[in-house]
């Protein structure tokens, strides 16, 4: 878990020392677009659209991380999981991703990726939770 930040700018440096196999992510949509949603990580953690998506397949859980993950995560209810909702921009500990990342218990299925370990990192899910609290801005 993250503690209260100073300065915006101070969190970040701690994050960024701390995110591991995405040397490059920052607690900011299109990054972690990029660097978790797109990309397999320098751990081997498959990219999540390698089952969020709807090319070629129905995407898990019903949930499409290929045309506008923005839309598909934020303020967004689990189809799986019935008034969860996948993200509440200031509230990382309310949002089922992050349950769902973490592994917390009262989550519908596995945690995710499905076909971990490896799962995200401490440091990965840290940066992701300090997006979330910063409001989930859409950049």
């Amino acid at each position: 878990m993250i503690t209260t930040c100073v300065a915006a700018s101070s969190c970040d440096e701690r994050l960024r020392d701390t995110v591991g196999p995405s040397p490059n992510l920052q607690p900011a949509f299109s990054s972690i677009q990029t660097e978790v949603f797109e990309t397999t990580d320098l751990a081997g953690r498959t990219s999540c659209v390698t089952c969020h998506t709807d090319q070629g397949r129905t995407p898990s859980g019903n949930l499409n991380l290929r045309a506008d993950p923005y839309a598909a995560l934020v303020n967004k209810t689990s189809v799986a999981k019935p008034g969860a909702v996948l993200v509440i921009p200031g509230d990382p500990d309310g949002s089922y991703l992050i349950q769902k990342l973490e592994g917390q218990s009262g989550i519908v299925g596995l945690r995710m990726p499905r076909n971990g370990p490896p799962y995200l990192s401490d440091g990965q899910i840290a940066v992701i939770r300090r997006w979330i609290a910063l409001g989930a801005p859409r950049d």
